[in-house]
């Protein structure tokens, strides 16, 4: 498997859980970070061996950081989208990614996501090792970075091959709406076909 390859399949494997939003809000309150990342990882293989884009959709909204990322990924365009349309957004951002997930997942069959190591954690979140084995054998090391919620935890970013997932949202939909006269609104209307 090529750095690229690892590189996309890890892309959506964050995006689908950046866009968490805390379920189980007793038992993730009580779990680590690292409980936690294993619990989502087991969601997102369950999630991927169904197929659907309605199952990757139903792990993202309940796992991924929604709201960080995506305004986030809108970078300086942020300020120009109007609160009242960010619903819309969100949830066309959560579905570009779970179409995105399951049109690659077939190609990238996991056989498992163990988590091996939890970093010490500051402000910022906790570091969560992983490492991803595939049907066919090979592997590669995720590093997730989970955040502290009040009804638990979500997930903001993944690290694979050196690279931060958010990073290539972030260019994609800036890009984006810098070739559609940035306008924020333009990634709106094509997210939400």
């Amino acid at each position: 498997m090529t750095s690229w390859t690892r590189t996309r399949f890890a892309c959506w494997m964050l995006a689908a859980i950046a866009c968490f939003v805390g379920s189980m809000a007793g038992v993730a309150r009580a779990e680590s970070p690292a409980a936690y990342m294993q619990r989502v990882q087991n969601e997102l293989i369950a999630a991927q061996r169904k197929g659907g884009v309605a199952e990757f959709t139903d792990v993202l909204r309940k796992h991924m950081d929604v709201p960080g990322i995506g305004l986030t990924a809108l970078g300086p365009h942020a300020r120009t989208l109007p609160k009242s349309e960010r619903p819309v957004y969100y949830s066309g951002m959560v579905n570009f990614i779970a179409k995105y997930a399951a049109k690659m997942a077939p190609q990238y069959p996991v056989a498992s996501a163990t988590v091996v190591g939890q970093g010490p954690g500051d402000a910022g979140g906790t570091n969560v090792d992983a490492r991803v084995t595939l049907r066919s054998g090979d592997g590669y090391d995720v590093r997730w970075l989970v955040v502290k919620t009040k009804a638990g935890y979500k997930v903001r970013d993944a690290q694979v091959v050196g690279f931060w997932m958010t990073t290539f949202l972030d260019d994609l939909f800036q890009n984006y709406i810098t070739e559609n006269g940035n306008n924020p609104r333009a990634l709106v209307l094509a997210l939400s076909r």
